[in-house]
C-alpha cells in the first residue's frame, strides 16, 4: 500500500506531469498573456502569474495519475489520504 506522496514522486508520474505542465502551461500562457506579451506590457505580477500557470496542469496531471494508480492498486481512488 503506497502513500500518496510516494506515488506522486515516482519518476513516471512526475515526468509525465512535468511534460504536461510545460506544454499545457505554455498554451495557457499564450492564451492568457499573449496579447500583453506582444504589447510589451510585462510587470512583476504578470511574470509571477506566468510562472505559476504551468503548476496547474502539473498538479492536475499528478493528482489524476496518483488517483488512477491507487485505484489500480486497490488502495483507494483519488483521495489524498
Amino acid at each position: 500500500m503506497s502513500s500518496w506522496f510516494s506515488i506522486a514522486t515516482r519518476p513516471r508520474v512526475w515526468r509525465r506531469a512535468l511534460a504536461y505542465g510545460v506544454v499545457v502551461g505554455a498554451i495557457l500562457i499564450a492564451i492568457n498573456h499573449g496579447d500583453a506579451l506582444l504589447r510589451g506590457d510585462i510587470d512583476d505580477v504578470r511574470i509571477l502569474k506566468m510562472i505559476i500557470t504551468p503548476l496547474v496542469p502539473y498538479f492536475v496531471s499528478t493528482l489524476s495519475s496518483v488517483g488512477a494508480i491507487r485505484n489500480a492498486e486497490g488502495t483507494g481512488g483519488g483521495s489524498m489520504r
